[in-house]
């Protein structure tokens, strides 16, 4: 058995093929926009995941919080890095922020025992 984020994983890609695979035009651009996003630009693509991290930390979306920690901790950010990120997110969406906080510390701490 897996850990909750290796079911996260698993559920994420198999429910994004399954949308995918209905061919809808508008949420296939979407996606698309999405993933463009996140590339080198202006702002390299590592600084764009960790404000993606901060932004779903606002949000208040913990699986865009895991997503987005998977991503930073493969771009190579520390532990210190991440919480200075999750700080600033903190002080902008106030104290509702801290559930999904504990929610992200707690993914930080699986990713690094996976050795990431």
């Amino acid at each position: 058995m897996g850990t909750r984020l290796d079911e996260f994983r698993a559920y994420r890609k198999k429910m994004n093929d399954e949308i995918l695979a209905g061919g809808h035009l508008g949420i296939k651009r979407f996606f698309n926009l999405d993933t463009a996003a996140y590339r080198d630009e202006a702002l390299p693509g590592k600084t764009k995941e960790l404000l993606g991290l901060v932004a779903s930390a606002v949000l208040r979306c913990n699986d865009c919080i895991d997503y987005h920690l998977d991503r930073c901790v493969e771009a190579g950010y520390s532990d210190e890095e991440l919480a200075d990120a999750l700080n600033v997110a903190l002080v902008v969406g106030g104290s509702i922020v801290i559930p999904h906080l504990r929610h992200a510390y707690e993914t930080m701490k699986l990713l690094r025992q996976e050795g990431k």
